[in-house]
């Protein structure tokens, strides 16, 4: 078991570093997934998305609850209570006068010689006559007047320390200027103009990706080139130095063609590093470690394959692929609707509204220290007068801004006309020159063999030669140069014309 943990262990870092083979459609999915700026663009074209529905809901009542509760220091009067009467102090006055009565009443008893008489032979009259003179009704209303007191302080000072308050509000806007609706349009846009810079930097990532892929493939051409320059040119050295020892050929031309092999020695060290630096470039780009061993699948080929054109386009339909035209069309449409929400600010509001609400105290049946409740529904209109102008002059203002995104359109269009019109130019200059040098190669080819044939015969000098030995090499360097360059252009042109979008919205 330890014996296949250790094999285990020497295998995984091989194999992470295993040989890949790569096509430029895997190159190109993977810089897709691995490009930060796109997935940047993911995250605002999500929250785009959350925009819209926050705009949306607005045309949904608004509901809400509210509750609270307050700790108060008390010392709360319904009425100024300085100048009410205190009806405690009223039995006094009663008894006064009750004991005033009485007094009168003895006095007209005793001012009456037959009344007098007939009480004073009445026993009951003479109990009745000492109960009313000892009798204390005023304790009595003075107890009474006491409560009554009583009852009006607590009447006219209720219990408010301890406050409560809960409110359900609702709230649905009716006509707000139409600024929902323009709100709503904007944020529709937004989400489509951030659809379409996730598209451009979808394009512009293709692009890059496509450059530094072929880039690949060109420095290892030239490098099969390089290997094969230089074999020649040890072959054509072994060659001389054999004609310098039989004394057909001078040291000097063994000199010139030792230093030729150096430099091709060289040239050819160069080309390695330079195969290494842009695999390293394309592995960042794919977010493959930069030490990844790959391959591609087009260096593998004897010749740089040639791509079709792209189908022609007329400028109306290039502009309607373009993303950065579209975005500046949508750009123009927000604006428009910016124009719209500003002037909703000079127009009238309307919005029905309704509250539920708790209240303790309560005022339902007098001031009670108990939980009521009430609704209310209504009408709320609101109509703006007078602003200092500040709408109207926002109203121009995006008008104006809506201008500005129209006259961009108008100029990109002008810009993406010429773009596409040089780039095809430049693609017709290219297959042209890939022509033009695989005739040359073939001549170069024919040179260099005759040469090759004159002087190991020895009736061709070692410069001559070496000549057509570096003809063959641009020959074939030129070949290299103009395939790539085909290639270039062609991904070039798919992001002119909107290819790239337009596979990616079919996919």
């Amino acid at each position: 078991m330890k014996k296949l943990l250790i094999v285990a262990a020497t295998l995984l870092p091989l194999l992470a570093n295993a040989q890949q083979t790569l096509s430029l459609d895997e190159c190109r999915q993977m810089a897709i997934t691995a490009n930060k700026n796109l997935e940047q663009q993911r995250a605002k074209l999500e929250m785009a998305g959350y925009d819209r529905k926050i705009a949306a809901a607005n045309y949904f009542p608004k509901i809400s609850a509210t509750a609270t509760y307050q700790r108060t220091g008390g010392g709360f009067s319904l009425i100024d209570d300085r100048n009410l009467p205190q009806f405690a102090q009223a039995g006094a006055a009663v008894q006064g006068i009750y004991d005033a009565g009485v007094q009168q009443l003895m006095q007209y008893v005793g001012s009456n010689p037959n009344l007098a008489a007939l009480v004073a032979s009445n026993p009951e009259a003479q109990a009745l006559i000492a109960q009313l003179s000892t009798a204390d009704v005023g304790s009595a209303i003075s107890q009474v007047g006491a409560k009554v007191d009583g009852a009006i302080d607590e009447a006219i000072h209720p219990d408010v320390k301890n406050l409560y308050l809960g409110v359900i509000s609702v709230q649905q806007p009716l006509f707000v200027g139409g600024k929902i609706v323009a709100s709503n349009k904007m944020a529709k846009y937004a989400e489509e103009l951030a659809r379409l810079e996730y598209e451009g930097d979808y394009d512009a990532t293709l692009v890059e990706v496509d450059e530094a892929y072929w880039q690949v493939v060109s420095v290892a051409n030239k490098l099969k080139l390089a290997e094969s320059y230089s074999a020649l040119l040890k072959n054509m050295l072994g060659n001389v130095e054999l004609s310098v020892k039989e004394g057909v050929a001078t040291e000097a031309d063994a000199l010139t063609v030792r230093v030729k092999s150096n430099e091709a020695d060289l040239t050819l060290t160069r080309a390695r590093n330079g195969l290494v630096l842009a695999k390293m470039l394309l592995c960042k780009q794919t977010g493959l470690p930069l030490d990844s061993e790959i391959t591609l699948v087009d260096e593998e080929l004897d010749a740089i394959p040639i791509p079709e054109d792209e189908p022609e386009k007329s400028l109306e339909e290039v502009l309607a692929s373009r993303s950065e035209t579209r975005r500046l069309d949508l750009a123009g449409k927000i604006y428009d609707q910016k124009v719209n929400v500003a002037r909703a600010d000079m127009l009238p509001t309307i919005a029905l509204t309704a509250n539920y609400a708790f209240t303790n105290p309560t005022f339902n049946h007098g001031f009670e220290n108990e939980f009521g409740r009430n609704w209310a529904a209504g009408v709320l209109v609101s109509v703006p007068i007078f602003h200092g102008t500040e709408a109207l002059q926002k109203t121009r203002k995006a008008k104006a801004e809506a201008r500005i995104y129209r006259s961009k359109y108008e100029d990109a269009g002008h810009l993406i006309e010429m773009q596409v019109t040089q780039l095809r130019q430049q693609g017709r200059e290219a297959r042209e020159r890939l022509a033009m040098s695989e005739a040359n190669l073939g001549s170069a080819e024919e040179n260099l063999r005759t040469a090759t044939l004159g002087f190991e015969a020895g009736v061709v000098d070692a410069n001559t030669a070496l000549a057509a030995h570096t003809a063959w090499l641009q020959a074939h360097s030129a070949c290299i140069d103009a395939g790539i360059e085909l290639q270039l252009n062609n991904s070039r042109m798919k992001a002119a014309l909107g290819n790239y979008t337009y596979e990616t919205e079919n996919e």
